[in-house]
């Protein structure tokens, strides 16, 4: 079997898991056996944060997600891959990120879940700006060293 064309969507509009999850397994036709999503949620941290603002560079970023989302289809035997990532303004309980990877067998699918979040948390062309509570503007966030050391693995 072929590797899947990755499907890739950068968006400001908030996305649906359980429809894009429909979608694919729809396409595959029974041939599934492992939908592994993860969904990435802005966080209030603790009441301090509003809203973060994310950016992208447009089709670099559309070309760097469909290139690790091939990376991971030639690393395990994926029958589908599905990445959603959005840009704009954030508010604390919304999506940003929705990842969906589909394979024969569970191994597989969470293995490549986990790479393409270890990816897009390290090496994504996105940035993200944290808005305060107070009004005023934050820093923009960074990847932590535990988020660094999680992507060293994959080598």
């Amino acid at each position: 079997m072929s590797a899947p064309v990755p499907s890739i969507a950068i968006q400001a509009e908030p996305f649906d898991t359980a429809a894009e999850i429909a979608r694919i397994t729809a396409d595959l036709g029974g041939r599934a056996g492992a939908v592994v999503t993860f969904s990435g949620l802005c966080r209030d941290e603790d009441g301090r944060l509003a809203a973060l603002e994310l950016e992208h560079y447009p089709g670099m970023a559309e070309a760097e997600l469909s290139r690790v989302a091939t990376e991971a289809s030639s690393r395990w035997p994926l029958q589908a891959v599905r990445m959603i990532h959005r840009y704009g303004r954030v508010s604390p309980g919304d999506g940003i990120v929705l990842v969906i990877a589909v394979s024969s067998h569970r191994v597989a699918a969470f293995e490549a879940a986990s790479f393409l979040m270890d990816y897009l948390k390290t090496r994504a062309p996105f940035w993200k700006r944290e808005h305060l509570a107070d009004g005023t503007t934050g820093a923009w966030v960074e990847a932590t060293a535990q988020d660094d050391a999680a992507a060293g693995r994959w080598g």
